[in-house]
């Protein structure tokens, strides 16, 4: 029975107990239909997520090194700086603006005729005290000449020739040569200059080797020795790369920064490396044969790293692995695979623990490729 009104065009049911006018009839079928439809799906199969395609490959052997990178600075061979050992004005100049001069080659000539006039009367003195050594030898001999006078002119011819020779010896400093095969600096003076005492002339290097001077932390002390052989390349050069050996270790640790000078001697191949130059310096030590894997075949957590490998039913584990040094995309394993062990080498991010798979080649973006 319902309760009705001439005001009203709603009725209340008696089990419903809510209006049910023609106007919320069709709202609460609507809903009803819908909810309907929504829980009468639970019926349905539930759809299955498909088997992921992933590539397989086997832990290989490899060759790994601990490699450490530092920074060196190239000096010549031997480079010294030759200046002038008087004060004097320059009458010749031997080189020109960067040459290359062998040992003993006159660089410059400093004005020299009060030192020549000089060497002509030593040299007349010695000539003279010389000419008086013999006549007073000849009397000597004969009895004519006592022995105090011999010893006398004796002495004179000898400080006669001492004079000659020291004049020989400031003509020679007027001289100025190379002391060894190199290179000369840019020329910075000109002849009619005039040089004090210690002035530089010109710096010659020899670039036949580079001494390349690098700095490694105390700790690594244990991995360098003296012989080991080392590879540079400077930023200028990029197609060339030089190697070379440790020449020396210094003995004393630098207390401020804790690091070590080395010191390591490159051959300079038509003397491409030029003193002054930055050098990143490579050295390559404790050499070993190790498992290694892709770089792309590694699940990370955290401190954690993880591979798959896969057993014969095609079902992946996720087995726990260390991880040592890297030789471009390889990845050396410390413990947790053996050379041969199969991994998942692409598609490691479709995968949990016990997943079957199928094998075929990975697609960059990650969407499932077809199975073989």
């Amino acid at each position: 029975m319902g309760i009705s009104s001439a005001n009203s065009k709603f009725e209340v049911s008696p089990f419903l107990n809510f209006p049910t006018g023609e106007k919320m009839r069709k709202p609460i079928i609507l809903s009803l239909m819908f909810y309907v439809a929504a829980c009468g799906g639970g019926g349905a199969e539930k759809r299955e997520r498909p088997t992921p395609v992933v590539t397989i490959g086997a832990a290989s052997s490899h060759e790994f090194s601990d490699v450490y990178v530092a920074v060196g600075t190239a000096n010549a061979n031997e480079q010294v700086s030759v200046r002038a050992p008087v004060t004097e004005r320059i009458t010749q100049l031997g080189f020109s603006d960067g040459d290359y001069v062998q040992k003993g080659q006159m660089l410059a000539v400093l004005a020299q005729g009060q030192e020549t006039a000089s060497l002509a009367s030593a040299q007349a003195q010695a000539r003279e005290a010389e000419q008086q050594l013999t006549r007073i030898r000849e009397l000597h001999r004969r009895g004519f000449a006592t022995n105090a006078s011999l010893d006398a002119q004796t002495a004179s011819a000898t400080a006669a020739q001492a004079l000659a020779n020291a004049a020989r010896a400031s003509i020679g400093d007027r001289v100025v040569r190379a002391p060894f095969s190199g290179y000369v600096s840019l020329r910075r003076i000109s002849v009619g200059a005039v040089v004090s005492a210690g002035d530089e002339i010109a710096a010659v290097s020899d670039l036949s080797s580079i001494k390349l001077d690098f700095t490694v932390p105390e700790t690594m002390l244990d991995k360098v020795r003296v012989g080991q052989v080392i590879t540079a390349k400077a930023a200028a050069f990029p197609d060339y790369l030089a190697s070379g050996g440790i020449s020396a270790i210094d003995p004393v640790v630098n207390p401020q920064t804790r690091t070590a000078a080395l010191r390591a001697i490159l051959p300079n191949r038509n003397a491409l490396l030029k003193p002054g130059m930055l050098l990143s310096v490579t050295i390559m030590s404790k050499n070993r044969t190790a498992p290694a894997v892709p770089e792309l075949s590694l699940v990370r957590e955290g401190d954690a790293s993880f591979v798959y490998t896969v057993a014969s039913d095609l079902k992946v584990k996720r087995t726990p692995v260390k991880t040592g040094t890297r030789d471009g995309n390889l990845v050396e394993i410390i413990e947790g695979l053996k050379v041969g062990d199969k991994i998942v080498t692409e598609g490691v991010v479709k995968l949990s623990d016990g997943t079957n798979v199928r094998t075929g080649p990975a697609k960059a973006s990650g969407a499932p490729a077809k199975a073989r």
